[in-house]
């Protein structure tokens, strides 16, 4: 839905034609055809769009039809290549302008003489008066910013050389503007669009849901088998996100030899051909696991990531749903875990006294926020979009939550009993030693600093005591417990208000036995066909066609576009030229080997 009634004017029939034969689709998705009625028509726009929505489409495509070369702003130099392979295999005039392209004046000259299309370039060249002398020299038909939440410092991701697109943009104030996110609240948004000076009625949200993504939250209870389980129920390409370099190669290292998957690692401190080797690797591979810190996948346009996992929590809602977002573009479902610890959140709060004053409020709400997700006895689809000011139904029949729904316990005399025992024992122990005194656990540490003889010693048995640990759990994620930096616990937050009765606690009941998987059994993420022939013949030649032109599979043709071919077998040009994702030239470069395989099955 567009977040206006605003009557948009209508797509020239041009955009409908260039959708058919460019890019090989009959109809127009969500709000891309209102993001693009308003860029042909020359004004700004704010394009709210969720991971897969085919927001490249919305300046790739006006960029075939106007005069000139549209300029895109986008982050990482990866992500600007993974695009180019994909403009250029549709018949876009498409160049890159970065510090690792040797060919920067054939590119610049053929910028001048109005030979591209498309320019990507990054936000630090963008701002540079160079680049402006150099657009000086050419016509621009349209300014895109990608990834423009980076541009709001209120926003999670800011990047100080986005606050610089401004002064360029106004520089050439004839140019339409357009700006594209899929991650930002309503306070961001309206950073962008005071940033970027587009006006308010130009702002269209096509909403944050991808109902494709399964989520799914967790405790973090043996790892390495936990994600040895998820691998083995999704046998296509994965991201795994680890907080730490250390854990990363750990991860890699033990997956990689008990799965016998291909399990690579990505982090910073790896030197940059193993980095870029690595992530190449990803981007062509059909099965292939990474391992990773989040300095991994903004980067990535890889549109069959099966599942994304968390090893830990992400830093926000935000993060949250722009990493697992990387799973699924391409429309097929796809699995969002997260594997999560009460230490987590102790050393979150921990790392807050480190952030600037200024910025600390900002940081503990989103933090807050993300407890209230893991900690949700609900549809944690429900959660997440409300968080972005959405207005979604309770349930989604596609979350952990929503296909087992978890038994809530009404917990808050065993926490007024539990932050009693924190407080009497010195605020200065550990939940395994306030457990024991809590217990009436006959311990020689217990004894010695004469705990056994405190008012709470032995107050909690029998199932109350099953639910100390998933309620310290609880309470360190909402803050109410925080962790010394010695690794005891202590009173924070809303501890006060529990002890006095004033707040009540609510709690999910564990299961009994293994954790909840979190989907329905039997399900699967992979919808290609399984012992299809004709399918995995046809998966084989894109491969091969893939290798030979050193561009990932995905850049021939998605899975979906091969399932359509192994359904419809079109027996010539004409009839292959209708088949989805097929547009003339990559009919012309590569319809009749796809129709030879077809013909011998």
């Amino acid at each position: 839905m567009a977040s206006t009634a605003i009557a948009h004017p209508p797509v020239p029939q041009a955009a409908h034609e260039a959708l058919r034969s460019v890019f090989g689709f009959e109809a127009f998705r969500g709000v891309q055809e209102d993001v693009l009625a308003r860029v042909m028509a020359g004004k700004g726009t704010l394009a709210i769009m969720p991971t897969g929505a085919g927001k490249s489409l919305t300046y790739q495509l006006p960029a075939t039809l106007l005069e000139g070369t549209c300029i895109v702003i986008s982050p990482l130099i990866a992500l600007m290549h993974d695009q180019l392979r994909a403009a250029r295999a549709n018949g876009i005039r498409a160049a890159t302008l970065t510090s690792v392209d040797a060919d920067w004046r054939e590119t610049q000259d053929a910028f001048r003489n109005g030979e591209l299309d498309l320019l990507y370039v990054a936000p630090e060249r963008a701002s540079q008066p160079h680049f402006r002398d150099l657009l000086g020299q050419g016509r621009i038909a349209l300014f895109a910013v990608d990834e423009a939440h980076c541009v709001s410092e209120w926003g999670h991701d800011f990047r100080p050389d986005y606050r610089q697109l401004a002064p360029l943009m106004e520089q050439f104030a004839g140019v339409p503007r357009l700006a594209l996110t899929a991650t930002a609240d309503a306070h961001t948004r309206r950073d962008i669009l005071h940033q970027l000076g587009i006006p308010e009625e130009g702002m269209i949200i096509a909403g944050f849901d991808r109902p494709n993504i399964r989520y799914a939250i967790r405790h973090r209870q043996g790892l390495q088998g936990q994600l040895e389980r998820l691998m083995g129920e999704h046998p296509g390409p994965g991201i795994i996100y680890a907080p730490t370099r250390r854990k990363v190669e750990e991860l890699a290292e033990k997956l990689s030899a008990s799965t016998g998957r291909t399990v690579l690692p990505y982090h910073a401190g790896l030197p940059p051909e193993q980095r870029a080797a690595n992530q190449s690797a990803f981007v062509a591979s059909e099965d292939m696991v990474v391992v990773a810190t989040i300095a991994f996948g903004m980067g990535i346009d890889k549109p069959d990531v099966r599942f994304v996992a968390h090893a830990g929590i992400p830093k926000s809602i935000e993060a949250y749903y722009q990493e697992t977002g990387r799973a699924g573009r391409d429309g097929d479902p796809a699995q969002a875990v997260m594997f999560w610890s009460a230490g987590d959140f102790a050393q979150a709060r921990l790392r807050l006294g480190e952030v600037d004053e200024a910025r600390q409020q900002g940081e503990r709400q989103r933090l807050d926020a993300l407890a209230s997700l893991v900690e949700a006895p609900t549809c944690r689809r429900a959660v997440l979009l409300r968080h972005f000011g959405e207005d979604p139904p309770e349930t989604c029949g596609n979350c952990d939550n929503c296909l087992q729904p978890p038994q809530v316990v009404e917990a808050t005399e065993l926490a007024r009993k539990l932050l009693s025992a924190v407080y009497r024992t010195g605020q200065s122990f550990g939940f395994g030693h306030v457990q024991k005194v809590l217990t009436g656990a006959s311990d020689d540490r217990v004894i010695q600093r004469g705990h056994d003889r405190l008012s709470v010693f032995g107050i909690v048995e029998g199932e109350d005591a099953r639910l100390l640990q998933p309620l310290a759990r609880a309470l360190q994620a909402s803050g109410a417990l925080v962790q010394t930096e010695h690794g005891g616990l202590a009173l924070g937050g809303d501890a006060r208000e529990i002890l006095k009765g004033e707040k009540q606690v609510s709690i999910i009941r564990p299961p009994e036995g293994q954790s909840r998987r979190g989907g329905r059994k039997g399900r699967s993420s992979a919808p290609n066909p399984v012992g299809d022939p004709l399918f995995d013949a046809l998966r084989a030649l894109r491969r091969d066609i893939a290798q030979e032109l050193e561009v990932p599979p995905y850049v021939i043709f998605h899975d979906a576009t091969l399932r359509e071919m192994a359904a419809a077998r079109p027996a010539s040009l004409a009839e292959m030229g209708s088949i989805t994702g097929v547009g003339a030239k990559k009919l012309e470069a590569h319809g009749e080997a796809f129709l030879s395989v077809i013909r011998q099955h």
